[in-house]
């Protein structure tokens, strides 16, 4: 694929300044359309750590549903925008901020009449999505650590269905299918051997690809992650922490 030929440093120089997260807080005061359509982008991405932070809390399944599609219709239709300033940090960390201030008012704002109708629509019965939400709550963890750990699986979820996207896209189905099993695990002895042929391949040519495979995997992690944070400087940071999340017990 094209994307495997590119320098992933200088591709997310070059695109940083157009990550959503950036577009967000470089917005003037009056809000801009590129801005809230990135702020929406961001929040249909990442809403299955807020599910998740809200059943740890002790809300239902259900409640919880509700509360986080209503969270973020008013988070977009009270302009929440004009309060980000670029000391807000990561996304992950204003988003927590501001679902804590809503749940926290919740009852006022009950009362408050609302304007308009549903900003924003989030598949929040995915199945997927709710199997890893419920998963996370299989722990003693706090509500912040279900948060991030859920927030960290979501940035690698995001960025495995674009990598499949991608083979897909380019016509190597087939290839893709057949190495992904090898994208987070070490092959056995024999194994390259065992699928070259069904591959037209060589096993050397198997391994190739699969390096391949888990180099633009990096590269699409690195991307979103990109999104939510500042400055490419913030990035190895987020990524560094993410991996510390999904590796502890």
């Amino acid at each position: 694929m094209s994307a495997h030929a590119q320098d992933p440093v200088e591709t997310a120089r070059v695109s940083f300044a157009t990550t959503h997260w950036s577009v967000v807080l470089s917005a003037s005061e009056r809000v801009s359309p590129e801005a809230a359509e990135a702020l929406e982008k961001l929040c249909r991405a990442y809403w299955p750590p807020l599910y998740a932070f809200l059943r740890r809390q002790g809300q239902s399944a259900h409640d919880a549903k509700d509360i986080v599609q209503g969270f973020f219709e008013r988070f977009l239709a009270k302009d929440y925008l004009r309060e980000v300033s670029p000391d807000k940090g990561r996304f992950r960390s204003f988003l927590l901020a501001s679902l804590r201030h809503y749940t926290a008012n919740l009852r006022r704002d009950a009362r408050t009449e609302r304007r308009g109708g549903l900003l924003i629509h989030l598949d929040i019965d995915e199945p997927g999505m709710i199997a890893r939400c419920e998963a996370a709550l299989q722990t003693d963890h706090r509500p912040e650590v279900v948060f991030d750990r859920v927030w960290a699986e979501t940035v690698m979820d995001t960025a495995a269905r674009q990598l499949r996207d991608d083979y897909f896209n380019d016509g190597k189905a087939k290839h893709y299918e057949t190495i992904r099993l090898w994208l987070a695990s070490e092959p056995r002895p024999g194994e390259y051997a065992a699928v070259a042929q069904s591959l037209d391949m060589s096993e050397g040519a198997v391994a190739v690809a699969v390096h391949r495979l888990r180099q633009r995997f990096r590269q699409l992690i690195r991307a979103q992650v990109a999104h939510t944070v500042q400055s490419p400087a913030e990035v190895e940071d987020e990524m560094r922490y993410l991996l510390e999340v999904l590796t502890a017990a």
